[in-house]
């Protein structure tokens, strides 16, 4: 019997479709402005993303490209990349530009890996919809040697200390061993300007740049000026806290993260490590906030999701902290088989993200090369009321007309603490 044209042809196209090839999975592409050098990598390529189930193919990209591409893919209306990574301050621009997908849903199914509330918080960019999912994270934290233990003021909470028992703390100190045992990194190429931008100002005024000649912000900085009594001299020569808390020059340190690790590495059981003090506004501290966002028109949008749940969960959050020195942003439980330095460096991260009165501030956003100037008003006010002994309310109304010229001329809008504006931050 003669079969019917129209079925020779499915028979042979079935046929034809049996002999093809079968199509590889695939690939989600995963851009990020983090983790570009070759080792690192290479790190997640082979320990971070083992054990996950997709294709993944990560390209890592010089963060001003990074926005530059995405920009471009959103204005051809055709998108390659289905996952972005990147610092909070480097996916900002992407917001008003449409160019990040809600992720609302991602973040209410991952709720039980125990995100900081602040953290997530930043993820919102001041919209109504979480459009970055926090993934991992550096900040600035205390260490101290557990011979100040003793000398802790009576009733003070180590995790929970303020500037005032932190003052008390440095003034025990020097009473029993006859030295300024207190630290910080005020060196030619130390941090010491985020310490006030991040930490101090906040804590004291709710702000940075709003605030900055307030009367609370004149009282932030007579007290920090009384509580230097008590700072090692050898504090404007210190650039990395590591090597004057392994010679026990200092006692108790405030640096970032990266700058203390190796002495948590080498002498592990010497040291504790904690939150920095709150004052009267709360507990201001600094998060280097690294997150995860999907771009508008992602052409793999379930599989960036799936990849956000890997590199969320507990146990890719430890191997991340532990290969390449960023921390969880979850409350992922530590390992018992996790080094004891790394330990006591990823509890001084979750215990600062977690502080029930922390206030997140981010790192200056808007500022391009002027960064540096806007970090120069904060250390030379440092230098003229700390160290110098001059009346800050005079101080700060200088540095505070410099600072608003510096804020109109950049254009720069605030950013938290401060209150979101129209236009330049203002100096109030």
């Amino acid at each position: 019997m003669t079969k019917h044209p129209r079925t020779l042809l499915i028979v042979s196209a079935a046929l034809l479709a049996l002999a093809a090839p079968v199509r590889a999975q695939q690939s989600t592409v995963f851009l990020s402005s983090q983790l570009r050098p070759v080792e690192s990598a290479q790190i997640m390529r082979t320990q971070i993303l083992k054990g996950y189930a997709g294709k993944v193919e990560f390209v890592p990209e010089q963060p001003a490209e990074l926005v530059v591409r995405l920009q471009a893919e959103k204005q051809a209306g055709k998108s390659t990349i289905s996952l972005v990574a990147g610092v909070h301050g480097e996916l900002q621009p992407l917001v008003p530009a449409g160019i990040l997908t809600p992720l609302d849903d991602v973040a209410a199914t991952l709720k039980a890996r125990g995100f900081a509330p602040e953290l997530l918080a930043l993820g919102k960019f001041g919209t109504d919809h979480q459009l970055m999912i926090p993934w991992m994270q550096a900040t600035y934290v205390m260490v101290a040697n557990k011979k100040a233990l003793p000398y802790l003021p009576a009733g003070a909470d180590i995790n929970a200390l303020t500037y005032a028992q932190l003052a008390d703390w440095g003034a025990a100190l020097q009473k029993a061993t006859g030295k300024r045992l207190l630290g910080f990194p005020a060196g030619p190429t130390g941090l010491m300007h985020r310490f006030f931008e991040g930490f101090l100002l906040p804590s004291y005024t709710g702000g940075v740049v709003t605030t900055f000649k307030s009367p609370e912000a004149i009282v932030a900085w007579t007290e920090f000026a009384a509580l230097w009594k008590f700072v090692t001299p050898n504090s404007t020569n210190i650039n990395f806290m590591q090597e004057p808390l392994l010679t026990g020059d200092v006692w108790v340190g405030f640096d970032h993260i990266a700058r203390v690790i190796d002495a948590l590495t080498k002498q592990p059981n010497d040291f504790v490590t904690f939150p920095a003090p709150a004052g009267p506004k709360g507990r201001g501290w600094m998060p280097v906030l690294v997150g995860l966002s999907i771009p508008t028109g992602a052409p793999d949008v379930a599989g960036a999701k799936a990849l956000i749940d890997h590199l969320t969960l507990p146990a890719t959050q430890i191997i991340t902290a532990s290969t390449v020195g960023f921390f969880p942003v979850t409350s992922a439980a530590l390992p018992p088989d996790l080094s004891p330095g790394m330990t006591l460096a990823v509890s001084a991260v979750q215990k600062t993200g977690a502080a029930k009165d922390g206030i997140a501030t981010l790192l200056p956003v808007g500022l391009g090369a002027k960064s540096g100037e806007f970090d120069k008003i904060f250390l030379d006010t440092f230098q003229r009321v700390v160290l110098r002994g001059e009346k800050p309310d005079a101080v700060l109304a200088r540095q505070g007309a410099a600072l608003q010229a510096l804020m109109a001329e950049t254009g720069a809008p605030c950013w938290r603490p401060d209150p979101v504006s129209a236009g330049a931050c203002q100096v109030k």
